[in-house]
């Protein structure tokens, strides 16, 4: 008889360090049949563990090691699921308050509790408490009080580790964790050695003089019983009163919405919408579906914007219930990407919303759903490799040049000293381990049985309920993630809409997705590249794209937007398919079955679907294995062993049908460059639907929408070039100022007053004061009724004085200065009320003062972090005449000197790994124009932070689109005087 092992795995955070999945091997290597699983404050490895178990015999029993800090409280053991979930909810409960871990375990059904044998530590034991005899405990039984109550005893062989260097990396995750040196580590902060893993023949030996202690922990094993069926749904399985209800209440939003988006239904229209109603129902989803539809409701009743997007925008019910705004049917989706009867893992609706809204809709699906039902999905965080070798470098106490040299991968052997070798030994040991849980991006999980039936939840800063697992595991479980999303780019569309309503008295649409589709003005727009701002077509690769194409319609959009990922860019095919999209003789080229297959993007693969489509028709795959196959391309499926087996199954098929070991061979790396990159077509359809809606707010409303997307702080560029494109757009960009600026930016006419938000160092509280004010009483009408209305510190006014808020007075920047100290005498008000008595002016006289340009825009990119002037007015060194980027196109193939700044710079790889670079640059002009700097320019030619820039380089051009290849960059310095 030998003892069942008690297995602490790497989810016991910065503290185990075994893969959970090399228990289970080790449990079918020593003929064990059942595992405890017993993590620190953590369940996270348990249904991994139990999925793999199950496929090769052995019993998986969840347990947590309860612990104070690193201080083992007793492992809470559970017998049957209701005990598992009394579990979770227990330590739930503390995970949340943060109270102390009581030294006594909590009587709950269908657990027992195990505590260590303590020297120090005797108490009268209920019937759910143990003491657990690890085997080097053995020898300290005999001197212990609980050798009177052998009935509570029982052989508990907690094992950690496999060898000297697991241990070693315990140690060293320790340190890391308690941001000490390794040398500093206290005994008590660390595990014993020996917690080390036993074979099943030393398991056996050491019990052999006290088997007893085997057997009363046989039969406490032999009382849990445990067993999952993985992938059967355990999502909320009735929104309304009854599935019934819930049925009815799909239908008739289904059928409103049909009538709604098509006008009259037709018979392709009816077979489609009944062929989803029976999937949604045999699968399950119907609840699903309305919880989606609901969110979207309540969303739209507090006037938030949002997109559905991902594979959920395949279903036609979703495009009817308004989940949506992508049409299926227009688009020719492929429901079966999103739900088919195959598809073993879950689909998920992608649900955005404006990043300041989030959170909000977040609240309310707790609310509505119950926080017992309802949690943040987790992702698990692992170390990275540099990562790694900056916490030893610490743990190490090496010096931070050194840390820095290790990090950065200067390694030649001469400069490797035996601490240096350890460092990188240990860093590549430890690279992938988990080092701590955060949150999914978007993931929310809403289940039908409680939360605590599947795991205990914690808090992380957000604030809300969290798993202790990921989305893998979640999948695995059954519990189908919805995806609640923020991005900016909505933030752009919904204040930009109400910014047209303010300045101007009009209303828009913005989800009358026809006629924007049907507008000139966006096609020419498209075509052109001129999409900065507008979410997604903004990127310098994605408009040169655009230009590439010539694009000037929703269904190329669609496809621009998933060629630009880069799986189907370092396919190769991206350049094949802009090929066959401007010259129709080129598609010729396209094999006639991938034609055939694909001929909307010319036998070209572009979308996840294609992946299903080719596998299916062109290698005879079966529905499941190639959705096997699009899971192990899209990175999101983790069994290597079927995926291998599918891809077998390929060229198996291939030969089969008599295709050319080369063309099979080609067409199947086509497929595996999609490999976690491709977009499903709904998803870029989704994005192509919001960029629309973009371009026509920057299309006839531009100064409007520019406004919008400086005051959402986020894009492709900086704020500073936003403010240059809507200058370039007509806007008369004005400094903050305390009587026309808000906290945002915010526009009257065409002049785009800058927010007094964008200052930097100006004080939130000081900024309230600043507009209740000014909205309560007026104007300000110098700079002392401004002190004595709002009460400023000294180093705060100077502050709105150098930003130019006071410019309105007509005075000089250096005159108000003398003002500002002459009021405050150089000491802070005692308060800040106003005054309700203004006290005579005293007059005085200054001489002359004058503030330079070159002051200025000094003063703005201190505080705003860029000049407001042309950064071309303070370089030094420009000759008098520039090339436009206008002129590119007359110079093909020929050696030019250009003068850019910088606006932006995309670092990528060569297929030999080595590093180059594209940059975008505005001209003198404003204009934009692009470069390409291969390995050796940009080794030899390094970018040295914004500024103007002399390049020189050969002018290339690629379907209408022009580039400088560089070989030679200069960055030229700035006036940093006044000049007389």
């Amino acid at each position: 008889m030998k003892a069942t092992p008690v297995a602490m795995s790497w989810y016991s955070l910065r503290y185990g360090v075994i893969p959970d999945n090399w228990w289970i091997e080790y449990a079918v290597e020593q003929g064990f049949r059942r595992l405890v699983v017993a993590d620190i404050n953590s369940t996270s490895a348990v249904f991994d563990m139990m999925r793999r178990g199950q496929k090769v015999g052995v019993q998986v029993i969840p347990a947590i090691d309860v612990r104070q800090g690193v201080e083992r409280r007793f492992t809470l053991v559970a017998q049957t699921w209701a005990g598992f979930a009394a579990i979770n909810e227990w330590l739930t409960g503390y995970l949340h308050s943060g109270e102390p871990i009581p030294m006594r375990a909590p009587a709950l059904e269908g657990v027992f509790a195990v505590y260590p044998l303590r020297r120090d530590w005797f108490f009268s034991p209920e019937s759910h408490e143990y003491i657990g005899i690890r085997p080097h405990d053995l020898s300290l039984l005999s001197a212990s009080p609980w050798r009177y109550h052998a009935q509570r005893l029982i052989a508990w062989p907690v094992m950690a580790f496999r060898h000297k260097r697991d241990y070693n990396a315990h140690r060293l995750l320790r340190a890391v964790d308690l941001n000490c040196l390794l040398s500093k580590l206290s005994p008590d902060q660390q595990a014993s050695p020996e917690e080390r893993v036993l074979t099943a023949d030393e398991l056996r030996h050491a019990y052999d003089q006290q088997p007893q202690l085997v057997s009363q922990q046989e039969r406490l094993m032999d009382s849990c019983c445990f067993h999952y069926t993985f992938g059967q749904m355990q999502n909320k399985r009735v929104f309304g009163t009854s599935a019934e209800d819930d049925w009815q209440l799909l239908q008739q939003l289904a059928e409103e919405g049909l009538s709604r988006r098509y006008g009259s239904e037709t018979p392709e229209l009816r077979a489609r919408l009944q062929k989803e109603y029976d999937i949604i129902v045999q699968k399950g989803f119907v609840s699903y579906y309305l919880i989606a539809w609901d969110v979207v409701r309540y969303a739209a009743h507090r006037g938030f914007f949002h997109v559905g997007r991902g594979s959920g925008a395949n279903s036609l019910v979703a495009y009817c219930m308004g989940i949506t705004d992508v049409d299926p049917v227009e688009l020719d989706l492929y429901f079966e990407r999103f739900i088919n009867l195959y598809r073993e893992n879950p689909p998920d609706f992608d649900l955005d919303f404006s990043w300041r809204d989030r959170d909000e809709v977040l609240a309310y699906l707790f609310e509505r759903h119950g926080r017992r039902h309802t949690a943040l999905l987790a992702a698990v965080n692992t170390f990275q490799y540099r990562a790694v070798v900056r916490e030893l470098g610490k743990v190490f106490g090496l010096p931070k040049p050194e840390i820095d040299r290790l990090a950065e991968g200067d390694l030649s052997a001469h400069n490797l000293d035996d601490i240096s070798r350890i460092i990188l030994r240990y860093a590549q040991y430890l690279h992938d381990y988990p080092n701590h849980l955060t949150i999914h991006a978007g993931g929310i999980l809403i289940s039908d049985k409680p939360m605590s039936w599947y795991t205990p939840t914690f808090v992380p800063p957000k604030g809300l309920p969290t798993t202790m697992f990921d989305m893998y595991i979640a999948e695995d479980v059954g519990l189908y993630k919805f995806d609640i999303l923020s991005q900016r780019g909505l933030g752009h569309i919904r204040d930009a809409v109400e910014l047209v309503r303010e300045n101007r008295g009009e209303t828009i649409d913005i989800h009358d997705i026809p006629r924007f589709k049907a507008d000139p003005a966006i096609s020419r727009m498209l075509s052109e590249g001129r999409t900065m701002g507008a979410f997604y077509v903004e990127s310098p690769a994605m408009r040169q794209l655009l230009k590439k194409m010539g694009c000037t319609d929703y269904i190329s959009l669609v496809a621009a937007s998933s060629i630009i990922r880069p799986g189907v860019s370092r396919s190769g095919m991206m350049r094949e398919y802009i090929r066959r999209y401007r010259f129709p003789e080129a598609r010729k080229d396209a094999h006639p079955i991938l034609y055939d297959i694909m001929p909307e993007t010319f036998g070209v693969m572009v979308y996840q679907e294609d992946v299903i489509k080719v596998a299916h028709y062109y290698a005879g795959l079966t529905l499941a294995e190639a959705d096997v196959l699009r899971r192990g391309m899209s990175g999101k499926y983790r069994s290597r062993e079927e995926f291998e087996r599918v891809k077998s199954r390929f060229f198996e098929n291939c030969r089969q049908r008599g295709y050319p070991d080369d063309e099979a061979a080609e067409i199947w790396r086509q497929i595996e460059s999609f490999a976690g990159y491709s977009f499903a077509k709904g998803h870029s359809a989704s994005f192509a639907v919001e960029s629309y809606q973009s371009l026509y707010l920057r299309a006839h409303y531009p100064l409007e929408f520019m406004c919008a997307v400086i005051n959402n702080f986020g894009g492709f560029y900086t704020t500073e070039m936003y403010i240059h494109e809507a200058r370039m757009l007509g806007a008369d960009v004005q400094p903050p100022c305390v009587n026309h600026s808000r906290e945002l930016t915010c526009i009257t006419g065409r002049t785009l007053w800058l927010g007094l938000g964008l200052i930097k160092s100006l004080e939130a509280p000081l900024m309230e004061r600043l507009l209740n004010e000014r909205e309560t009483n007026g104007p300000y009408t110098g700079l002392e009724n401004f002190y004595r209305r709002v009460r400023p510190g000294l180093e705060q006014l100077k502050i709105l004085i150098k930003a130019g808020a006071f410019r309105f007075t007509g005075l000089d920047k250096k005159e108000l200065y003398w003002q500002a100290h002459w009021l405050l005498s150089g000491e802070k008000p005692k308060s800040t009320q106003p005054e309700l008595f203004s006290e005579p002016t005293v007059d005085f006289t200054l001489p002359h003062l004058e503030t330079d340009p070159i002051e200025e825009a000094y003063d703005q990119m201190e505080l705003l972090g860029f000049p407001l002037c042309s950064p071309f007015d303070l370089a030094v060194g420009l000759p008098a005449d520039l090339l436009r980027s206008r002129d590119l196109p007359d110079f093909v193939g020929r050696e030019v000197d250009f003068y850019g700044y910088l606006v932006t710079i995309k670092p990528t790889r060569t297929v030999k790994g080595e590093r180059m670079y594209f940059g975008t640059w505005i001209d003198v002009d404003g204009h934009w124009a692009d470069s390409v700097h291969f390995p050796q320019v940009a080794l030899q030619y390094p970018f040295r932070g914004k500024g103007v820039y002399h390049l020189r380089g050969r002018v290339c051009e690629e379907y209408g689109v022009y580039s400088i290849e560089v070989s030679y960059m200069e960055k030229l310095g700035i006036r940093s005087k006044i000049e007389v």
